[in-house]
């Protein structure tokens, strides 16, 4: 089914190919860009083009796939970089060189590696959809290979050795065949048996998150910030030290010497949690500012069908995207060559709508094979002037259960991570709390009151203090005044470039009751008409 361009509108062509569906793949002009249909008329299609279209010229052929744009989910996307269609960057950096141009279709991964395939069935045997079959070694994960089809099948035999994903791995008695990959389309979420309310924590070696604001395992939280308070280094800490099986990180709009960097940091670094290279758990998906800006909408929604991918296998996934703000520019960028009608600040109406659909997507799940998985989410959120009351961050807020707000004040002061301990908040404290008091200690929600309570007096006296001075104060506030400030350079301040960059949560914990105890003697020592700096002194003895 061949067509020709009609009109071209920056990413956009019109073409009078008919018989054309929407979100349908199809390839443009000479060159076979790859394009998707997002509009529809009585007597023409409106293409979305996820390349550059310069040099395109009115009459060159539109040839309709007649799937929807999809991603290959397979062995071998563990270590990858990929564009924002699928597409591997090494590879396609070894054929054209450091400068990419316009790229043909290249396959995700390598068809021609063997992968040692481990049978858990035997022939004669039935598998529900959804059900393990057998596993592939991917390094030193096991990549099970599951019953793709919607009913219940009988094996009717399996491989067993070393072997590529393009080759069966067995068959069906129905005359089937099971390979090791599938391809899925990006926008639609993969299916699972149930969902569960998020129980277990999300550790991620940052004090200020764990302690007060905690994130849990198949959560979703938005670091919103101003330029230079530091989402990306944040993003970066997180994916190199949470506690998860696997990293899927987007780079969407990023700069593209910020990914260089982490990209250069992470080939050299250990996983924090497992004794192996940290790349081995890593998926980068990377569409800097200087790619296509329509593939970059599409970008995030490749990333997480491959996060869906590793988490129906029932692993812990954490899936990270840098910016949400650089997505929806792209986003208002081409309903704008739509001509759609514009709603705030230019966005499209249905911007709140596709965010929500897409936030969804995480969550904890009971895999159709019966397996507990996860997928989590951190994204960062760049609203322009640092002003949250903008459409990204508003609508992430309807849909997100935790809020990490960047503040350009203490960026400024070079505290990292610049969390604001008063504006930001976690729906999921209550719900991981007993599993830190279970695991850690049953002061661990006693101590975080208490920590709140303290910054929060300390707030209110530091309008007294600059009022009447500090020695304005009594001693018991300077005292609690002391102490606060040791909560944020000593606690809540951590240097990313030391062996402090990430902490345990025993060492969370044992850092927060230090100072506690400090608190206590220096208070009891006071209560016994002992000056400040005496008590604090026999304190610091004490403790």
């Amino acid at each position: 089914m061949t067509g020709r361009i009609l009109g071209i509108s920056g990413p956009t062509v019109s073409t009078g190919l008919k018989g054309l569906k929407l979100y349908e793949r199809v390839y443009v002009g000479h060159a076979l860009l790859t394009g998707e249909v997002v509009r529809l008329h009585e007597d023409k299609a409106v293409i979305q083009v996820y390349e550059d279209t310069r040099g395109l010229a009115i009459g060159e052929p539109i040839q309709g796939v007649g799937l929807p744009l999809t991603v290959r989910l397979s062995a071998g996307l563990l270590s990858g970089m990929f564009d924002g269609l699928q597409r591997p960057l090494e590879k396609m950096r070894s054929e054209m060189g450091p400068y990419i141009t316009t790229s043909r279709e290249i396959a995700a991964v390598d068809t021609m590696k063997k992968w040692r395939f481990h049978p858990l069935r035997k022939p004669g045997e039935e598998v529900g959809p959804g059900e393990d079959i057998g596993y592939l070694e991917e390094d030193s994960f096991r990549h099970y290979i599951m019953n793709k089809t919607s009913a219940r099948q009988k094996v009717s035999w399996l491989a067993d050795g070393d072997i590529s994903v393009n080759d069966p791995l067995g068959g069906f008695e129905n005359g089937g065949e099971i390979m090791g990959h599938i391809n899925w389309p990006v926008r639609g979420a993969r299916p699972y048996r149930n969902k569960h309310a998020p129980s277990l924590p999300l550790v991620t070696g940052q004090r200020s998150i764990d302690f007060l604001f905690p994130l849990a395992k198949g959560g979703t939280a938005i670091l919103p910030g101003g330029f230079g308070t530091g989402k990306t280094i944040l993003e970066q800490a997180v994916a190199k030290f949470a506690d998860v099986d696997i990293v899927v990180y987007t780079g969407c709009g990023e700069r593209g010497n910020e990914m260089a960097e982490m990209i250069d940091e992470f080939l050299s670094l250990k996983d924090p949690w497992r004794d192996r290279p940290l790349t081995a758990r890593t998926i980068l998906v990377v569409n800097t500012s200087n790619m296509p800006v329509a593939a970059r909408e599409a970008s995030i929604y490749t990333a997480v069908t491959m996060a869906e991918y590793y988490r129906d296998m029932g692993y812990h996934v954490l899936f990270l995207a840098d910016s949400l703000s650089r997505w929806a520019e792209a986003l208002r960028e081409i309903s704008s060559s739509l001509e759609e009608m514009p709603g705030e600040e230019g966005y499209p109406t249905y911007l709140s709508s596709r965010l929500s659909s897409f936030i969804e997507r995480a969550g904890v799940v009971e895999t159709l094979s019966g397996k507990v998985g996860s997928l989590s989410m951190v994204l960062s959120v760049s609203p322009p002037g640092g002003d949250f009351t903008e459409p990204v961050t508003q609508a992430c807020l309807r849909a997100t259960g935790s809020f990490l707000m960047l503040d350009t004040s203490l960026a400024y002061r070079r505290h990292f991570p610049a969390i604001n301990w008063s504006q930001s908040y976690s729906l999921y404290a209550r719900d991981v709390a007993d599993h830190f008091e279970t695991q850690f200690s049953s002061e661990w929600t006693r101590l975080q009151s208490w920590c709140r309570e303290l910054l929060q007096k300390e707030e209110s006296l530091r309008e007294v203090a600059e009022i009447l001075g500090a020695e304005g104060l009594q001693d018991a506030d300077r005292l609690l005044m002391h102490v606060a400030e040791m909560i944020r350079a000593d606690f809540l301040c951590q240097n990313s470039f030391t062996e402090d960059a990430f902490s345990t949560p025993e060492q969370t914990f044992e850092n927060i009751r230090g100072i506690r105890s400090f608190h206590d003697q220096a208070d009891a020592i006071l209560k016994r008409g002992v000056a400040l700096e005496e008590a604090l002194r026999r304190a610091r003895e004490t403790v």
